[in-house]
């Protein structure tokens, strides 16, 4: 068995171990598939991770930047407290009437506002309407743009908020400090912010599976100034 044979036998295992059987997150994945979204949405095991994070931080408001078909929302939505909502912020109007489909399919289109337009421009929005402060935010999005809505994330936090960033490893191609990557400069670019933003506390971690060789970055606020 080869090294990645035996990480996918293994998520394989997990996800057999922890995950049961769910319709609505299976419909999802299919009505993105037959509408020909790409296959970048985040695996099971991360997506029961976000819910998790939402349950134990007992969230009511979260933000999600990078909708897709809805997949990651769908567990976010799941992981709300009473009364919660989650708004998530999508740039084409194709793969934001999926994820309303979706919602709605999952029983939870009362509890997700979608809103199709640059994620800059609906965080400044968001921002000027003061929907705030977010426990959560989850950062899914093109990835140049990731400094930027990190630190509108901040902006739109409050001490204890997590703020979390998928996709920070790249198969490792975060190590190449010269490269001229656009979505490489991004990542390092929010790692270089994250660290030296003394309104924040940060760790990240490598993940190994069916979706390759990446990792997850959580930011905790400590305080809002």
């Amino acid at each position: 068995m080869t090294q990645d044979e035996k990480w996918l036998a293994i998520d394989d295992y997990i996800v057999e171990s922890f995950l049961d059987d769910d319709p609505a997150l299976e419909g999802a994945l299919a009505a993105s598939d037959a509408a020909g979204l790409p296959r970048i949405q985040v695996a099971p095991l991360q997506g029961k991770l976000l819910m998790m994070l939402a349950r134990a931080l007992q969230a009511r408001n979260i933000l999600e930047v990078g909708t897709l078909g809805g997949y990651s929302t769908i567990w976010l939505a799941r992981g709300l407290g009473d009364g919660g909502r989650v708004t998530t912020l999508e740039l084409d109007p194709g793969h934001a009437e999926v994820a309303r489909r979706n919602f709605g399919n999952a029983g939870l289109g009362d509890r997700i506002d979608i809103r199709v337009g640059p994620a800059l421009e609906t965080m400044a929005a968001l921002h000027a309407e003061d929907a705030g402060p977010f426990d959560l935010v989850f950062i899914d999005a093109d990835k140049p743009r990731t400094p930027d809505y990190f630190d509108w994330a901040v902006k739109l936090g409050r001490a204890g908020t997590l703020i979390v960033v998928d996709n920070v490893v790249r198969e490792g191609a975060i190590l190449a400090a010269q490269s001229g990557n656009k979505h490489v400069k991004g990542l390092r670019e929010f790692y270089a912010r994250a660290a030296a933003d003394p309104r924040v506390t940060a760790t990240a971690f490598q993940t190994v599976g069916h979706k390759g060789h990446d990792g997850l970055a959580i930011v905790q606020m400590i305080e809002t100034r």
